[in-house]
């Protein structure tokens, strides 16, 4: 699904065959999850391929290695060409690009003393699919942001997500709903959460959740929009009171939520501000400046 034997990664600066990489069995990441990473969406535009907000992607894999104490060497804009020349050597004109940043063989739990950085891409439709989502609020929720650094995007913070996704499947949803560790609403374990009201849109505030590229570009749109949009502290029970809600991320994308735990939303999709910011969002991504042609 995510490669063949003409796969080409980029691994520590060069371009090698997915089927003849390797990594070492003893790596710090493999063992108690210590990397970072991020998820970045290319698309085939009139004007060649464009990867989206790819700077800000970088920027904050940067941000994130470094708040976790990760080393971490790499040039911005080197990553952003490799990425484009990457994507051209698969010739993939609408991928998906993961970047992972993993640790050197370290069986302790101090810092390790070099990293290695892989970046990969497949073709991957909207991670949470095109329809409406059904959710359910899951028992797991966010860690403290006390115990981790919640800012950053770390490889062992996704296990938290994992329990969540598979608690709500096999319940029959298509997707969890995280609280925070106080009882507000969080994040999907994947995507942001917006939800509409009389005309409003709100979203939980940052602090307890990861900061998303896709939420910060939505947040953007709306104001273009004159759409108004409160972030804050919300009980579960604001929710279900709302018009409509809908998921963002960079795998997501826009996706609306038809129920939390079998309670429908009552505003149709196609009249929600949801709707409009997902059209708005989906030219948005489409039309960037920065093409295949542009990008060396």
């Amino acid at each position: 699904m995510y490669y063949n034997h003409k796969t080409l990664i980029y691994l520590d600066g060069k371009f090698v065959n997915a089927n003849e990489a390797s990594t070492d069995l003893y790596s710090q990441t493999l063992h108690y999850g210590y990397g970072v990473f991020e998820g970045i969406r290319a698309y085939a535009t009139e004007g060649g391929t464009k990867v989206f907000k790819v700077k800000e992607h970088y920027d904050r894999l940067k941000n994130s290695a470094e708040i976790i104490n990760i080393p971490f060497d790499y040039e911005v804009q080197e990553l952003v060409d490799a990425t484009y020349e990457l994507l051209e050597r698969n010739n993939l004109t609408g991928a998906y690009v993961r970047p992972l940043v993993f640790c050197d063989p370290n069986m302790t739990l101090a810092r390790p003393n070099n990293v290695s950085i892989m970046i990969c891409a497949w073709e991957w439709g909207a991670y949470l699919g095109d329809k409406q989502l059904r959710l359910t609020v899951s028992s797991f929720c966010r860690p403290h942001p006390r115990s981790i650094k919640i800012e950053a995007k770390v490889c062992g913070h996704y296990v938290n997500s994992i329990l969540a996704t598979n608690e709500a499947k096999d319940k029959g949803f298509d997707e969890a709903l995280l609280l925070d560790s106080d009882g507000y609403l969080a994040e999907g374990p994947g995507a942001n959460l917006f939800f509409e009201k009389d005309g409003v849109l709100y979203t939980p505030q940052l602090g307890n959740i990861l900061p998303g590229i896709t939420r910060a570009t939505v947040l953007e749109l709306a104001e273009e929009l004159g759409v108004e949009v409160k972030q804050g502290l919300y009980k579960p029970e604001v929710l279900a009171s709302a018009d409509s809600a809908f998921y963002c991320g960079t795998a997501a994308e826009v996706i609306g939520i038809e129920s939390v735990d079998n309670t429908n939303f009552p505003k149709n999709w196609n009249d929600s501000l949801g709707k409009k910011l997902q059209e708005a969002y989906s030219q948005l991504v489409r039309n960037s400046e920065k093409t295949l042609s542009t990008a060396h």
